[in-house]
Order: C-alpha cells, then structure tokens, then sequence
C-alpha cells in the first residue's frame, strides 16, 4: 500500500500496488511527452538562431569577397594602365619580341605539322603491315586449312580403298611412305625397317633406331591399327598395349608407339599424341597424321641423353678386362662347383658303400658272436656234464655204473698198494 497526498488540499489517501503504478504511469506518460515538446521546441527555436547567425555570417563573407574582388580589379586595372605605358614606351623592341616569339611559335606549329604528318604516314604504314600481316595469316590458315582437308580426304578415301586384307598394309604403307619420302633426310643414319623377326613368338610392325657416332640413344617399336567400318567387332586401342609392350621389350626398344584408326569417334584418341604411360611404360598411341610429329618428338628428348649414353659407353669398354677376368672367374667357380659335386656325390656314394659294406660284416659279426656263444654254452654244458646226471632217473644205467664202480675198486683193492697210486683211466 502507498499514501499520496493531494497537492491542491493536502490531504493523505492510501492507494494500493496497482493504483499506484498506474498513476505513476499516467505521471511520467504526461511529463515525458511534456518534456518531448518543451525540447523540441528550444531544438527548433536553437536551429533557426544558427540559421539567422549563419545567413548573417555568409553575407557578410559576401560582401568581403565583393570588396576583395574589387580591389583586385582595381589592382588589374592599374596592371594593365602600368603595362600599357611600358608597351608604350618600348616601342620598336617590343614589336621585334612579339615577332621573335611570333615567328619561334609559326617554327613550333610547322615542326608539330611536320611530326603529324610523320605520325600519319606511320600509321598508314602500320595500317599497311597489318593488313599484309593479316594477308599473310588468313593465307596461311587457309593453307593449313586446305592442307588439314586433303589429309581428311586423304584419310577418307584411304578407308574407302581399304579392303579387309589390306586395312594393316595400307596403314603400314603410308607410315613407310612418310619416313622414307619426307624424313629420311632428317635421319640418314636412322634404322626404320618391318620387324620380320618372329623367331621369339612375336613380332611388331616397324622398328626405329637412331645413331650418333655409333652409340644407339634411341628406339621405338611401332605397331599399326586399323579396321574397316562394317566390321561386326570393333576393337580398342588398349586390346593391342600388352601384346606391344612384350614386344617392345623382345626387341630391346626404348619406346612404344601404337599408329592407329581405331576408335575414330574418340575425342581422347582425336586430341594428338596420347601418352598411355600410366598403363605401360613410355607408350604412345597416335594418329597418323601423328607419325612424323612423335618421332621427332622423342628424338629430341632423347639427344639430350647422347652426352650420358657416350660416357657410358667408355666406361663398359674400359671395363671389357675387369668383366672378362669376372667372367673367367665365374666360369672358374662354376667348373669347381661342377667338379666338387661330381666329387661329393661320389664319395657320398663310396660312403655309403662302405656303410653297406659295414653293415654286413656287423651281421656276419653278429653272426659268429652267435656261434661263439652258441659253442660256449655248448662247451659248459658239455663241462657240466656227469655220469650222475646222464643217468638220473634211468635204473638200468644208474645199476650198471654202480656195478662198474664196485668192480673197479675190487680191483684196486686186489691189485695192492702199489696199484692203488695208478690214475685210474
């Protein structure tokens, strides 16, 4: 709860939290929109006093550039009256300096002619070169052109020439008829002949070899493709890339190339030289009109290693002693090994022999040990052998010694003392 007082009677009433805030509103609502106004209005009163004092200020600027100017035309003026005595006065010499500057100006503007029509006869010049330039280009364009378009009818009517026998030969033909006819002369020393060597298994088309003081930096193993139109299977450029890489390795060449009509819609294979590197090792597959262009190509990369290929070279012949002497050792220790097991594998048998041979005496050792033991306990049986065990258990035997034993010392006892030290038999 909250006591206000009336301002007016000054009496004290009590309101609660809601009335309270809502009076306060209205409050602060009347004095915030009265404080609005009031600012507002010494905002505009403010303006309007900077507006005066700024008008005020500006013409009074005014008025002080008028004077300003003024006093500067004044100072032109008496300039000019000052100059116009002097004129005046110089007379002759002055007219001669005017003349002077006269005639140096006419000089000046004649040079500026002179170097205008110097400028435009350039022009016309260049206009001139340009035009015989472009002349020259579009000529040489449409030859390009016309050149292009008789290698597309070239190629157009070889395919309608082609038979089915003769779509490799053709190819084959025309690459010859290139080297030998447009690019003998850049290679004199040049190998370029058909690869009619098949006694590995396998064979290429053409084999390039180049030459430079006896040292071979270069080789390229060709292969030429090609197809007729109708027919029924058509192969790709990558059916051939197995079989010419194993050629090209069989002949000992340093690169591959694949001469091919083939795929004649592909862009790839339409594009120029494509290098197949990624599937085989330096391989290309080109068209044709590409025949000339990689040769030349690779023949250039490779002269770069002719200087590298030459020291190489010097040192395998300076090597020839060292690798012979090498050679003569290796032949030396295979001989020897040779030797020592045809030795080794003699006297392993000899060994073995004599384990035989030991081991049949050891049975015929083994053999007479038995004997041995066998007459051994012959002998003590015979040893141990008794009149009175040979006639145990038999009466008739037991009786008869027993009669031979008494018979036997009644003889003793008749044959007397001196008998009696006889051994008995």
């Amino acid at each position: 709860m909250h006591e206000l007082k009336c301002p007016k009677c000054g009496s004290v009433f009590t309101v609660d939290e809601a009335d309270y805030a809502s009076i306060v509103s209205q409050v602060r609502g009347t004095e915030f929109n009265a404080e609005v106004q009031r600012r507002l209005a010494e905002l505009h009163a403010q303006y309007e006093a900077e507006q005066r004092a700024k008008a005020v200020t500006t013409q009074q600027a005014y008025q002080t550039e008028l004077f300003k100017k003024d006093q500067a035309i004044l100072a032109k003026e008496g300039e000019i009256s000052r100059l116009k005595e002097q004129v005046a006065a110089q007379g002759d010499r002055q007219k001669l300096a005017v003349g002077t500057a006269v005639a140096a100006k006419n000089e000046e503007i004649a040079n500026l002619n002179a170097s205008i029509l110097q400028l435009r006869s350039s022009a016309q010049l260049a206009a001139k070169e340009a035009a015989l330039h472009e002349d020259n280009v579009r000529k040489e364009y449409e030859a390009k052109l016309k050149m292009a378009q008789e290698q597309v009818d070239y190629y157009k009517d070889l395919k309608t020439r082609m038979s089915t026998k003769m779509v490799g030969e053709t190819l084959e033909a025309h690459c010859s008829n290139v080297f030998n006819g447009e690019m003998r002369p850049m290679f004199p020393n040049a190998y370029f002949e058909k690869d009619n060597d098949a006694s590995l298994g396998s064979k290429g088309d053409f084999i390039f070899r180049d030459f430079e003081d006896g040292v071979e930096y270069i080789s390229i193993m060709f292969e030429m493709k090609n197809e007729m139109d109708e027919t029924a299977t058509k192969h790709k450029n990558e059916d051939f890339f197995r079989k010419l890489d194993a050629d090209r390795n069989m002949k000992g060449c340093e690169y591959a190339v694949l001469v091919s009509l083939l795929e004649p819609d592909s862009e790839l294979y339409n594009g120029g030289i494509v290098d197949v590197s990624y599937r085989y090792p330096k391989m290309y597959v080109i068209r044709p009109q590409f025949f000339r262009p990689i040769i030349t190509l690779l023949v250039n990369a490779a002269k770069k290693t002719v200087g590298i290929k030459k020291e190489l070279e010097i040192a395998r012949s300076q090597s020839v002693d060292v690798t012979h002497f090498e050679s003569q050792l290796d032949a030396f220790k295979e001989a020897f090994g040779r030797n020592y097991r045809l030795a080794s594998e003699k006297f392993k048998a000899a060994i073995d022999e004599i384990d035989k041979s030991i081991t049949h005496l050891q049975k015929i050792k083994d053999a007479l040990i038995g004997s041995e033991n066998n007459l051994r306990l012959a002998n003590d049986k015979a040893d141990a052998l008794t009149i009175k065990k040979l006639t145990k258990g038999n009466e008739t035997m037991t009786r008869k010694f027993a009669e031979a034993a008494e018979a036997r010392k009644a003889a003793d006892r008749a044959a007397g003392p001196d008998d009696q030290d006889q051994p008995s038999v």
